[in-house]
This record gives structure tokens, sequence and C-alpha cells, in this order.
């Protein structure tokens, strides 16, 4: 009941308190950021998979300017990154705009974080699991590790959470998120720095064996 149910319930109705609740601080950010970011903008849209592999767009705040070299080539993101676009990762702060995903039923509070649409033909069937559930904000991978693991290791979470999930599970993945939110644990500052992206690393290995 909780799974197919309750979950979707409560997280609906948290996420709109919470957005009642954060709009002041929501609102602060978003003119902050969109000082910040020269004109790039205060918000971040990406296409990623969700529950059954349908494609939805990720809303966050976003953490950098759109500045270009000569060349026209966007610059590497320790340059592009602003001092307020450091400070709302640090905080975490640049994920509250999930809420709205999570209120329109794209995610919820607690899943299997979504990841990049191009790394679908690279899951096995078990890390395929993942998608059998809503993504969320924050997961059991993420207070397990996040950037500090390997994605053998990530995937096997969330395969994992799907097959376990429960309300008590959630609780104490809540729990932990919010200790290591406010200890900054596992931050990933400058995005992809912990290394490399899962279809690369797999490649990679499928090459390594031939």
């Amino acid at each position: 009941m909780y799974k197919h149910f309750l979950k979707r319930f409560l997280d609906f109705c948290s996420s709109l308190i919470a957005l009642l609740c954060l709009s002041p601080l929501l609102l602060i950010v978003t003119l902050w950021l969109h000082f910040a970011n020269k004109g790039a903008g205060a918000f971040f849209y990406q296409e990623r998979p969700g529950k059954d592999e349908k494609i939805f767009k990720i809303v966050k705040f976003k953490s950098m300017t759109d500045e270009r070299d000569a060349d026209g080539n966007l610059l590497p993101d320790r340059e592009r990154l602003t001092k307020a676009g450091n400070f709302v990762r640090k905080t975490s702060i640049d994920e509250l705009p999930q809420l709205f995903n999570v209120l329109k039923g794209d995610m919820a509070l607690i899943g299997p974080r979504p990841l990049l649409p191009e790394y679908l033909p690279y899951y096995t069937e078990r890390e395929k699991l993942r998608h059998s559930v809503r993504p969320g904000i924050t997961g059991w991978a993420q207070v397990n590790g996040r950037n500090d693991i390997h994605w053998d290791e990530k995937l096997e979470y969330d395969a994992y959470y799907a097959e376990h999930l429960n309300f008590w599970m959630d609780c104490r993945v809540l729990l932990k998120t919010v200790a290591d939110v406010v200890r900054s644990k596992d931050i990933d500052v400058i995005p992809g720095e912990n290394g490399m992206k899962l279809n690369v690393e797999r490649e990679m290995n499928k090459h390594h064996l031939q």
C-alpha cells in the first residue's frame, strides 16, 4: 500500500508544504542567481529518464554562467561556477526546485537519482530495476557514499532500494540525508569531477575485455 499509493500521497503533500514554506528562500536565491549568472538564468533544465524510463525535464538552480571562449565553446565548469553557485551546491539548495518535479509526479522525495538518458543502454537487467520506481531528490545510494562510490556499487544500491522500498527505509534515507546536508558530506561541487560518466566507463571496460 505504501509503495503504490501512500508514498505518492505523502510526496505530494510534503512537496506542496515545503514549496509554500520555502517560497521566500526560493525567491531570494532565484534573484541572486539571476544576477550572479550574468544573464544565463537562475534555473537549469535537463532531460532525465524517470519511472518506466519515461523522459521528463528535471529542474535545478543553475550554478554556472554560460561564458564561452573565443571559439564559442563553453569555458570549463570550474571557471563558470560562480560564488553564488558554489554556495547553493555546497548547501544542496540547488536541488530544491526539484520539489516542483515531485509535485508534478515526475519524481519522489526519495528514490534513485535520475541519471542521463545516454546511460539507458548500459544498465544490466538488475540495474534497470531503478526505473521501476520514481526517481528521487535523494536516495539510498546518495546516503551511502554519493559521489565517492563506483558506478557498480551505486547502481546496486538503487536496485536494492527498488526491491525493498518501504516506509521505514524512506525514513532512514530522509534522516541520513538531513545529517549529510548539515555536514556538507559527499557534495560534488564541480559536476563530474569525481569520476567518469557511466557510458564512458562501460565502453572502456568493454574494450578491455575484447
